[in-house]
C-alpha cells in the first residue's frame, strides 16, 4: 500500500491548510485512516483519525480547529486545518490500517510562521 500526502506550506498564523491523502488501493480496505504530526526531536504524535464509519477522533490540542474526513468514493483523506499556531508546524503523515497493519505515506511539511 503507498500513501500519498500533499497540501503542506507554509502560512501565517491564524491561517488554513487542507492536507490531502491518496492511496494506491481502495479506502473500503481500510479500517481507520489518520493523521500523524512530527517536530524534530520529538516523538510522531496523533493529530487525528477516522474509521469506517466516519466516527473521527482529534488530539486535543486540535480539537475544533481540525477537521479529518474520509471519501471512500474519490478514494482520498483530508485534514482540513484552521486557525494555524506555529506549534503546528511539523511533517504530517498520513495513515491507513488495514488487517492490524499501520502503513505509513511519506510526510508534508506544514510550516506556520509570519
Amino acid at each position: 500500500v503507498q500513501l500519498q500526502a500533499s497540501g503542506g506550506g507554509q502560512v501565517q498564523p491564524g491561517g488554513s491548510l487542507r492536507l490531502s491523502c491518496t492511496a494506491s488501493r481502495s479506502f473500503s480496505s481500510f479500517s481507520t485512516m489518520g493523521w500523524y504530526r512530527q517536530t524534530p526531536g520529538k516523538e510522531r504524535e496523533l493529530v487525528a483519525t477516522v474509521t469506517s464509519s466516519s466516527n473521527a477522533n482529534y488530539a486535543d490540542a486540535v480539537k475544533g480547529r481540525f477537521t479529518i474526513s474520509r471519501d471512500a468514493a474519490k478514494n482520498i483523506l483530508v485534514l482540513q486545518m484552521t486557525s494555524l499556531e506555529p506549534d503546528d508546524t511539523a511533517v504530517y503523515y498520513c495513515t491507513a490500517t488495514r488487517l492490524a497493519f499501520r502503513y505509513w505515506g511519506r510526510g508534508t511539511l506544514v510550516t506556520v510562521s509570519s
